[in-house]
């Protein structure tokens, strides 16, 4: 499955949402290859995805908006979505286009009415429609055809499988995962966990116990367990991360799923080994996958990657009729990482945080 555009509206914080995946670029040297559906080169699509922005600007909660909308195409539960609405006197809607491995381009409509009492099935309205993909077709083009579209329910939709990660305070009921080829994660969580943590000196999968895994020290030993550490006070924050990086990197390689969105991944780890992992999984992301990669990091935008890559998230909380915005480098900046940089740096895109009431600070009396 790959997301072309996303409109969200009193969903969460999100109100007249509007984010798009499609492209337009002739990339040449660049690290990311075959941004476009496997055999068809006039359909462009942002194979991956650089969400930046400061705290509570959104990116977070669109990783989750896509995680509800992948869990209805895989059991046709439409409640989570009630759950997530802001105010419940507004409607609220969602429309995201997406196309699956059949080569369909589906656009799937979530309208729910206004209701003061608990929302029920009779007020929420949901359809999918879908169009085929020719040889030739443009996004565009199938825009343009899709009052042809035929309809289809979400058990005829084949969306691939797909990945969410996020930071640590939203993973306590996270299912655990494990990975069809135990030896390559095994390979991939010793090289990542030693580089996060050189006091590792080996890790093993235990014999007697299923999913499980001992990670040795210099005088003691850690389990994992359907992928959680059962000793979590003893490994850094970024080492215990490392869990989660290594499980994408393996199931990358694996090619176990066509969705990924992985939310502030790095945010206890080193700078350089962020770059690293995040250009091994980008060479690892063959055709026809997509990748959403959230962070905080600045140096990121030093990585040889196309503008189209990287979209900014804008807070304004006192728009009331669209309080977070899309910002993409490639509509401001020139079309060189020197110049996104720079305009980073010069905050161009208006994206850096409001530091002023810290500042004050400063005047305030001591207490």
């Amino acid at each position: 499955m790959i997301i072309m555009d996303i409109k969200a509206n009193n969903l969460y914080s999100f109100r007249n949402f509007h984010i798009n995946m499609s492209h337009h670029d002739d990339i040449n040297d660049s690290l990311i290859e075959d941004e476009f559906l496997p055999g068809k080169i006039n359909f462009k699509y942002k194979k991956l995805n650089i969400i930046l922005g400061c705290n509570a600007t959104g990116k977070t909660s669109i990783g989750k908006l896509l995680m509800i909308f992948a869990n209805y195409l895989q059991d046709g539960m439409h409640q989570r979505f009630f759950k997530i609405i802001d105010n419940p006197d507004e409607t609220s809607h969602l429309y995201i286009d997406f196309v699956t491995e059949n080569n369909f381009l589906n656009r799937f409509k979530m309208d729910i009415s206004p209701k003061k009492d608990e929302s029920t099935k009779e007020d929420v309205n949901i359809s999918i429609q879908q169009i085929p993909i020719y040889e030739d077709d443009s996004y565009e083009n199938c825009l343009q055809r899709m009052k042809e579209a035929r309809p289809a329910s979400y058990d005829m939709i084949d969306s691939g499988g797909w990945h969410f990660s996020y930071p640590s305070d939203d993973l306590n009921n996270k299912d655990f995962y494990e990975l069809k080829d135990d030896e390559k994660y095994l390979d991939v969580l010793k090289c990542v966990l030693s580089v996060l943590d050189p006091s590792i000196k080996d890790i093993i999968k235990s014999k007697e116990l299923e999913n499980t895994y001992i990670i040795q020290l210099n005088n003691k030993s850690i389990i994992i367990q359907d992928g959680e550490i059962i000793d979590k006070g003893i490994l850094s924050s970024g080492t215990k991360a490392g869990l989660n990086i290594s499980y994408i990197i393996a199931s990358i390689i694996n090619n176990n799923h066509d969705l990924y969105y992985c939310d502030e991944l790095f945010s206890f780890v080193n700078t350089d080994i962020e770059k690293a992992c995040l250009s091994i999984i980008i060479e690892k992301l063959t055709a026809g996958k997509q990748l959403f990669f959230t962070t905080h990091n600045p140096e990121i935008i030093d990585m040889p990657l196309p503008l189209h890559s990287f979209t900014f998230l804008k807070k304004e909380v006192n728009d009331v009729n669209q309080p977070i915005k899309c910002i993409y480098a490639s509509d401001y900046a020139d079309s060189n990482m020197s110049s996104l940089k720079n305009a980073v740096e010069n905050d161009l895109f208006c994206t850096a945080p409001d530091l002023d009431k810290l500042y004050d600070l400063d005047n305030t009396a001591d207490i």
